[in-house]
């Protein structure tokens, strides 16, 4: 039990350190400015900061949420970005055993994942663009994934078609909406977006995931339009929507599926 205890500790401090690197890429990009090289600097008054300005979430707390520098806010985005990292590892974390290589690799991969996630929902939600620089990677580490699951692990090549086809579903879907509105409905990223969810999520869960960002998104936007934030005709981006029916899917679409059917098919 203090093991455990321990190694969730670990888990969630790893992830804290994650989202803060998260932060930086997310800020990074915008700027055009390379990932590893260069310190950090606060993104207002351009001051390099100190090791005591970014431990993650504990300087935001002790600095009052405002920079040491030139006392502007700090966005909440970035303790919240850490914070969200940090719970959605210790949720990847409890699903899997680690102590053995197929559910080792599985762990990661979900990791890994979840930081595209992570970088897509925060940079479409600020900058309404899904980068290339980010969905592309995620796409070829998926395809490969599922190619060395569907061959090493089931021996079968029925895998990796189902995923391709969940994909080429998913996205095939989107672009048609993308055509008929000439790109007014949703951007050509969330094409590309489709198409990796339909990778990493497969069939059925991509169906869920799907569902669920439509579902989430129509209420979203119903409640800005009635709180007067926004109208019929605002831009919103659809991505985050996308990548919270992913984390959904991902977590309980077993769950969600059979709660349908209990429901409607009795």
């Amino acid at each position: 039990m203090l093991l455990n205890s321990f190694l969730y500790l670990i888990i969630f401090l790893f992830g804290l350190t994650v989202g803060s690197f998260l932060n930086c890429i997310i800020y990074r990009l915008k700027e055009n400015k390379g990932f590893f090289w260069g310190r950090s600097y606060c993104p207002l008054c351009k001051h390099k900061l100190s090791w005591q300005d970014l431990i993650p979430l504990l300087s935001f707390v002790l600095l009052k949420g405002k920079c040491r520098y030139c006392q502007k806010p700090i966005s909440l985005q970035y303790p919240l970005v850490e914070l969200g990292t940090g719970m959605l590892f210790l949720l990847i974390f409890n699903q899997f055993s680690i102590f053995n290589f197929q559910n080792l690799l599985a762990t990661c991969y979900l990791l890994l994942t979840t930081c595209f996630l992570i970088i897509i929902f925060i940079y479409d939600l600020k900058h309404f663009i899904i980068p290339d620089e980010v969905i592309y990677p995620a796409i070829v580490i998926a395809f490969l994934y599922n190619l060395f699951h569907s061959f090493y692990i089931l021996h079968t090549i029925y895998y990796i078609l189902y995923s391709i086809f969940s994909a080429l579903g998913a996205s095939l879907f989107f672009l048609l909406i993308y055509l008929i509105s000439q790109g007014k409905w949703l951007g050509f990223g969330d094409v590309k977006l489709a198409f990796f969810m339909g990778l990493f999520l497969g069939s059925p869960n991509i169906l869920v995931a799907l569902f669920l960002a439509f579902f989430i998104g129509a209420l979203v936007g119903l409640g800005l339009i009635i709180a007067g934030k926004k109208t019929l005709k605002s831009e919103v981006p659809f991505g985050p929507f996308l990548v919270t029916g992913t984390f959904l899917a991902m977590f309980w679409a077993k769950e969600i599926i059979n709660w349908y059917f209990n429901l409607f098919c009795l």
